[in-house]
Protein backbone atom coordinates (compact mmCIF):
# COMPACT_ATOMS: atom_id res chain seq x y z
CA UNK A 1 0.00 0.00 0.00
CA UNK A 2 1.22 3.44 -1.22
CA UNK A 3 1.84 6.28 2.01
CA UNK A 4 -1.18 7.85 2.97
CA UNK A 5 -0.94 11.82 2.09
CA UNK A 6 -2.92 13.18 5.47
CA UNK A 7 -5.08 16.27 4.21
CA UNK A 8 -5.87 17.27 7.99
CA UNK A 9 -5.43 16.06 11.70
CA UNK A 10 -8.49 16.42 14.31
CA UNK A 11 -6.84 16.62 17.86
CA UNK A 12 -9.35 14.37 20.00
CA UNK A 13 -7.27 14.13 22.86
CA UNK A 14 -3.36 14.05 24.13
CA UNK A 15 -2.93 10.66 23.05
CA UNK A 16 -5.70 10.20 20.13
CA UNK A 17 -6.51 11.76 16.81
CA UNK A 18 -8.66 11.86 14.03
CA UNK A 19 -6.82 11.65 10.64
CA UNK A 20 -8.31 12.54 7.29
CA UNK A 21 -6.42 11.45 4.46
CA UNK A 22 -6.18 10.24 1.13
CA UNK A 23 -4.30 6.49 -0.12
CA UNK A 24 -4.27 4.11 -2.28
CA UNK A 25 -4.69 0.05 -1.88
CA UNK A 26 -4.38 -2.50 -4.81
CA UNK A 27 -4.44 0.06 -7.06
CA UNK A 28 -7.84 1.92 -6.59
CA UNK A 29 -7.49 5.36 -4.67
CA UNK A 30 -9.65 6.05 -1.32
CA UNK A 31 -10.37 9.01 1.19
CA UNK A 32 -9.96 8.04 4.97
CA UNK A 33 -11.55 8.64 8.22
CA UNK A 34 -9.56 6.85 10.86
CA UNK A 35 -8.69 7.40 14.77
CA UNK A 36 -4.82 6.79 15.65
CA UNK A 37 -3.80 6.88 18.64
CA UNK A 38 0.10 7.45 20.56
CA UNK A 39 1.82 5.83 23.15
CA UNK A 40 4.85 8.02 22.85
CA UNK A 41 3.64 11.73 23.48
CA UNK A 42 3.20 12.28 19.55
CA UNK A 43 6.63 10.86 18.09
CA UNK A 44 4.31 7.38 16.54
CA UNK A 45 0.51 7.63 15.53
CA UNK A 46 -0.65 4.13 15.09
CA UNK A 47 -4.31 3.60 13.41
CA UNK A 48 -7.05 2.05 15.15
CA UNK A 49 -9.90 -0.13 13.46
CA UNK A 50 -12.14 3.30 14.11
CA UNK A 51 -12.73 4.41 11.22
CA UNK A 52 -14.52 4.35 7.44
CA UNK A 53 -13.26 4.66 3.89
CA UNK A 54 -14.68 5.81 0.88
CA UNK A 55 -14.57 5.31 -2.30
CA UNK A 56 -14.09 8.79 -4.77
CA UNK A 57 -17.81 8.14 -6.25
CA UNK A 58 -18.97 8.93 -3.07
CA UNK A 59 -17.26 11.97 -2.28
CA UNK A 60 -20.01 14.31 -3.16
CA UNK A 61 -22.34 12.35 -1.36
CA UNK A 62 -20.30 12.93 2.07
CA UNK A 63 -19.45 17.12 0.62
CA UNK A 64 -23.60 17.43 0.50
CA UNK A 65 -23.88 15.78 3.52
CA UNK A 66 -21.48 18.27 5.31
CA UNK A 67 -22.88 21.32 3.38
CA UNK A 68 -26.25 20.39 4.70
CA UNK A 69 -24.69 19.49 8.45
CA UNK A 70 -22.95 23.29 8.33
CA UNK A 71 -26.40 25.00 7.22
CA UNK A 72 -28.29 23.28 10.58
CA UNK A 73 -25.67 24.45 12.88
CA UNK A 74 -25.59 27.90 11.26
CA UNK A 75 -29.15 27.66 11.59
CA UNK A 76 -29.14 26.99 14.98
CA UNK A 77 -26.53 29.99 15.97
CA UNK A 78 -28.60 32.17 14.72
CA UNK A 79 -31.74 31.36 17.17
Amino acid sequence: MAEAKILATIQRTDTEQLQISVSEYRGKSYFNLRIYYTTDDGATWLPTKKGVTFAPDQLDILSDAIEEAKKEFMAEAEE
